[in-house]
């Protein structure tokens, strides 16, 4: 059984053991959505292999693979620390931040919005290189973003429309305008401050949404990947993501790249690795 969900805690102590297939895993909680994955327990010394490519090897292997993508819908956002792999499904995530402009990944966004389909599953990893990672991945329900984004616009942007859209989205699910119409007033909020507000306003209005939203922020660990549902039959099921500069970001500054896949689609279950 899964350990019950707690508040936010800096470091996650190891609370309880997963199993899937014939494997056991061991598994936090360290935030209000998601769990993290540290590792193989080994079950004859009840340690955990650092070195283990087990998310290709057992969690996405054929008769596991179903399984764990459930899990991952069950739970919105799963984090497998300690993967080693060179995987060659994993392509670059491209697009850089600069100081006067916000790049499209620094705004909430599906995967995929100009596919017919969006992606189920989004898979995104720090493989382990020599330069760190600084930029934080802000992960939240798109349930939580949209009341974020309207609740933390300036008060000389909330006109009318706004006004009543914040209106909207103040109650429960049920008393919310219809769900496919969500990406409509994002679109339009994003619109909004991407015109009315400069580089560094227009970060730090995102960075308090963060806030707002709960957003799972939690810095980046060499060989962790995080997959995340990106696309659900009911939308108040799916998560969003952006890039998350956490300091203005200063000239020639490097930061560790990232790679990514949609992992239903890009690894499929006939790979039998």
């Amino acid at each position: 059984m899964l350990p019950q969900k707690e508040a936010l805690v800096e470091k996650p102590v190891i609370e309880s053991v997963l199993q899937i297939g014939d494997a056991e895993y061991r598994v936090s909680r360290p935030h209000e959505f998601g769990i993290v994955i540290f590792g193989l327990v080994d079950d004859q010394q009840h340690k955990f292999d650092a070195a283990e490519d087990y998310l290709h090897r057992v969690l996405l292997a054929p008769k596991n693979r179903d399984t764990f993508l459930h899990l991952i819908e069950t739970e919105k956002l799963v984090v497998c620390k300690n993967v080693v792999s060179t995987d060659a499904t994993y392509r670059r995530v491209r697009g850089k931040s600069s100081s006067g402009k916000l790049s499209q990944a620094e705004y909430y966004h599906h995967d995929g919005c100009s596919c017919p389909t969006k992606p189920r599953v989004v898979e995104i990893r720090l493989p382990h290189q020599n330069i760190e990672r600084g930029i934080a991945t802000a992960i939240a329900r798109f349930t939580d973003i949209i009341p974020a984004m309207l609740n933390a616009l300036p008060q000389r942007l909330q006109n009318q429309v706004f006004a009543k859209a914040i209106e909207n989205f103040s109650g429960s699910l049920d008393e919310r305008p219809a769900p496919e119409t969500w990406d409509q007033t994002q679109g339009q909020i994003t619109r909004l401050v991407r015109k009315e507000l400069d580089a560094d306003s227009c970060r730090a209005y995102f960075l308090e949404v963060d806030k707002l939203a709960n957003a799972y922020s939690i810095p980046w660990e060499m060989g962790e990947s995080r997959l995340m549902l990106n696309n659900h039959p009911d939308l108040t099921q799916t998560m969003q993501h952006r890039r998350a500069l956490q300091k203005p970001k200063g000239a020639n500054e490097q930061n560790g790249s990232l790679v990514k896949r949609w992992t239903a689609e890009e690894y499929p279950a006939s790979n039998n690795r």
